[in-house]
């Protein structure tokens, strides 16, 4: 016994072709999905270069406004349990002392590593006023972050437009079938007569 195979064409773009059968709710349908896609589309492109933009520049504005200062340790930095970082990267919390740009002398607490004496020399990171700031990313991290910033903004932005497309697209269906219901109500009877 000898199997036939069937071979089906797909037909690309058959919602904008003539065709008698083709109502106006397809044709409505069909332009619906072809502008969510687009949308999708370019509200990811934008909203993700427009994030990691943002980013970049905002890491970058707060590396240009962050400077090394050296500071000297005012305590013996010793691992106790208060001292401790939560960062669990084995440094701990040590006073020091620093003086600003503009001259001005800074206390505060500074993470150290564990063993540093009174008098040792460490660097901190300050703004222009002498306050601690935490140490700036480099430009590699800078980038990777504004990326990773960006790739989430604009899947949240495309998954967005996506969603909204995909909720027009079911309203338009639950219309149709609304009318198909109409439609088998009032042709139904008459079908059936002719079968029976």
């Amino acid at each position: 016994m000898a199997t036939t195979r069937r071979t089906t064409t797909k037909v690309w773009l058959w919602r904008w072709r003539r065709n008698p059968l083709l109502r106006r709710s397809d044709r409505v349908e069909a332009w619906i999905m072809l502008a969510t896609w687009l949308l999708v589309l370019l509200a990811g492109v934008l909203a993700g270069q427009g994030a990691a933009a943002t980013v970049h520049h905002g890491l970058a504005e707060r590396r240009a406004h962050s400077y090394a200062v050296r500071a000297v340790l005012t305590e013996n930095a010793v691992r106790s349990p208060q001292a401790v970082s939560d960062y669990g990267d084995g440094s701990v919390w040590a006073k020091a002392r620093w003086t600003a740009g503009d001259g001005s002398t800074h206390t505060g607490l500074v993470k150290v590593e564990p063993g540093g004496r009174t008098g040792t020399a460490v660097t901190v990171w300050t703004d222009r006023a002498g306050r601690l700031v935490s140490r700036p990313v480099n430009e590699t991290h800078t980038r990777r972050q504004a990326s990773l910033v960006g790739a989430l903004a604009g899947l949240g932005a495309a998954g967005g437009v996506w969603g909204c497309g995909w909720l027009v697209r079911g309203s338009l269906e639950r219309r149709r079938m609304v009318a198909w219901d109409r439609e088998w109500e009032r042709v139904g009877p008459r079908w059936r007569r002719t079968i029976g």
